[in-house]
């Protein structure tokens, strides 16, 4: 699997190009599906962050305003009323899924109840992920950021990445997102944690972890702050 964990999309230089260098090839020549499903999940996102996603008009996360060569819309609450024969080659095709924030848990149910994690390790697409878009491939998300919870409860996510990811730090919209509550969340949870602010990113191929920044970041270990 190829992955690009960002806190608030494509933000600078740097992010665009380890993009580009997972995609090989120009994104003007790439296919990307968006997945805006996360949004719904989540009290201050909803339907309006969803509408911004897909439409390209969120500049402070940009995703889908970058110069796709096609773009399309993967909705993934609906994929279980239709045939996979609709919806499955699509995605086999394409060349990236743009996945929005949201509620990473809420996210991960719908991925689970659509068939599409159990697709993930076999698609060549890379996997772009946005705050709870790519906090979804942790094993654990962390107890500060369950909100939709869940039928089984737990904090438990995909567990495609064997670390965990704690977005937006230092961001002057969010008090609770300093470097101590960032340390504080990273010892809750039993894996690596990267803090990581909105001009960072993680890079993920064959195995091999990268941060692509920027700006501010942080790697602690299970519960350490180290």
């Amino acid at each position: 699997m190829r992955l690009l964990l960002t806190s608030a999309g494509i933000k600078n230089t740097r992010i665009h190009d380890a993009l580009v260098d997972l995609l090989g090839k120009p994104i003007a020549e790439s296919s990307a599906l968006c997945i805006p499903t996360a949004s719904y999940g989540h009290p201050m996102a909803g339907p309006g962050a969803a509408w911004r996603f897909i439409s390209g008009r969120e500049p402070r996360c940009p995703m889908c305003e970058l110069g796709w060569k096609s773009l399309g819309v993967l909705e993934l609450t609906a994929l279980p009323s239709i045939d996979e024969e609709q919806w499955v080659p699509m995605v086999e095709e394409t060349d990236a899924l743009l996945v929005n924030g949201g509620d990473a848990l809420y996210l991960c149910y719908w991925m689970q109840q659509s068939g599409l994690a159990d697709l993930l390790p076999s698609l060549r697409a890379v996997w772009v992920g946005l705050s709870g878009g790519s906090m979804v491939m942790a094993p654990n998300v962390g107890e500060d950021f369950v909100g939709w919870k869940p039928p089984t409860g737990g904090d438990e996510a995909l567990g495609l990445v064997d670390f965990a990811m704690f977005p937006h730090l230092d961001h002057e919209a969010m008090p609770d997102n300093s470097m101590a509550d960032a340390e504080r969340w990273a010892a809750s949870v039993p894996v690596p944690a990267y803090a990581i602010d909105d001009q960072t990113a993680i890079k993920v191929a064959d195995g091999t972890v990268e941060v692509v920044s920027e700006g501010r970041w942080k790697l602690s270990t299970a519960n350490e702050s180290g």
